[in-house]
């Protein structure tokens, strides 16, 4: 399947417009006084998205709105899809065209991408696949989902390996990049054989230095059998679709993704990357639907050694959405990668900034863009993060808590999203004083 924009699309305007944010200057709190501001150059982005202008949307984060292109790609795949079922399946059943795109946007080779639904997903069928024993060791951290912390549980149980958290700071506002992956250089132990990080923490929205932690685990490696070597896996959904980076720049050895996040992708569509040489170690636990499986047990033979291919579990899937994700890598690529993190971070700058000038907020994500990505986590003194979102929902803004053990009240401006939107959430949250 080849995507391709229409080309009325904004992204042709994008293409040629300048870095130059909204320059709208008043914070407009109601949808009717947004419909009258000026429209900046990332406006048109904005009118990509069947979102409802009568909310301030600061939680794309969470599960994305379709853009228009993504929308089209699935309406005409299910239309054929309904219309003919088996026709549309031999049309579309082979997936090399989403690999292709994937790899595109993430700088990586076709062969080395698994599909899967979810960041969920793939983390589970990476963990629960590396040929762990009795007395290995996978060290993680404190601050990571309870998908990564349950994936490895469960691999654990299965293997008797052991899984270690550690802290990589003291507190979040004030991490650093030299703390970070000296707290993995200091755990790291003879009997590790898994780094599991997260690239940006939804607990706090730190961002973790991938690329220095998965240093400190190549020069653990030197010297080491091939057997006792360490694997660097990362969760990566809060970076894949905001930062302008690619496999090799994170340097890391496994990378898990859903694409229905900062992507804009198909709702249940994700990506499991690993370094080509490195898949033949795993070992599946859900049968693919790859050529090379099937026709192995088709002479009732032996798989062969493990592929990304392999490790796309098979089955039936949500097949109009999976066959549309290359409209979501060419909507973000026609854009621009660089645009794109530029943007972000530019908001979440404006947000952070004004978080910390105000006496009753503590901001507990870092001010360094280096160290932080499209999320901020903050507390209001004297209310409970849930009453603060309830609070901000009144005035029509939409926010989260995190879902941890310690929760915090999470905005993360986004594509989505404007300067006078970024202004109106700092106001109505100044109002709580």
């Amino acid at each position: 399947m080849t995507t391709k924009l229409p080309r009325r699309s904004v992204l042709a305007g994008l293409l040629v417009m300048g870095a130059a944010g909204c320059a709208g200057s008043g914070a407009m709190t109601t949808a009717s006084a947004r419909r009258k501001a000026p429209p900046g150059p990332w406006q048109g982005v904005r009118d990509e998205f069947a979102l409802s202008p009568a909310w301030i949307h600061m939680t794309a984060f969470l599960l994305a709105s379709h853009p228009r292109p993504v929308r089209e790609a699935i309406e005409r795949l299910r239309r054929e899809l309904d219309e003919n079922p088996v026709d549309a399946l031999h049309a579309h059943g082979d997936l090399a065209p989403v690999r292709e795109a994937a790899a595109a946007y993430m700088g990586a080779a076709a062969e080395e991408i698994a599909l899967t639904d979810s960041t969920t997903m793939g983390l589970a069928s990476l963990y629960l696949g590396l040929p762990l024993e009795a007395g290995d060791e996978v060290l993680t951290t404190e601050h990571d989902h309870y998908s990564t912390h349950e994936s490895l549980r469960l691999a654990a149980e299965r293997t008797g390996a052991v899984v270690r958290k550690i802290a990589l700071y003291g507190r979040s506002r004030a991490a650093t990049a030299t703390e970070m992956a000296g707290a993995i250089e200091a755990a790291l132990t003879p009997a590790t054989r898994v780094v599991a990080i997260t690239w940006v923490h939804s607990s706090s929205g730190v961002k973790t230095p991938v690329r220095a932690i998965a240093e400190v685990v190549a020069r653990a490696n030197q010297g080491r059998a091939p057997a006792k070597r360490v694997v660097c896996c990362v969760d990566g959904v809060h970076g894949l679709g905001v930062e302008d980076a690619t496999m090799a720049d994170l340097g890391c050895d496994f990378f898990a993704a859903g694409c229905h996040k900062w992507m804009f992708g198909p709702r249940g569509t994700g990506v499991l990357w690993g370094r080509r040489e490195l898949w033949p170690m795993l070992r599946p636990s859900i049968p693919s639907f790859g050529k090379a499986a099937y026709e192995a047990w088709l002479r009732e033979q032996p798989p062969p050694p493990t592929t990304a291919d392999m490790m796309s579990p098979g089955g039936f899937h949500s097949f109009e959405h999976r066959w549309a994700l290359p409209a979501a890598f060419a909507f973000h690529r026609g854009i621009g990668k660089a645009r794109v993190a530029a943007r972000i971070h530019a908001l979440n700058r404006q947000c952070k900034e004004g978080l910390a000038g105000m006496g009753h907020v503590t901001l507990h994500t870092p001010l360094d863009d280096a160290l932080s990505a499209g999320i901020v986590c903050f507390e209001v003194a004297g209310m409970t993060p849930e009453a603060v979102v309830g609070r901000l929902r009144e005035r029509r803004i939409i926010a989260s808590t995190s879902p941890y053990a310690t929760s915090y009240v999470r905005v993360a401006p986004s594509l989505l999203n404007s300067e006078a939107d970024v202004e109106a959430v700092l106001r109505a949250i100044r109002a709580l004083a």
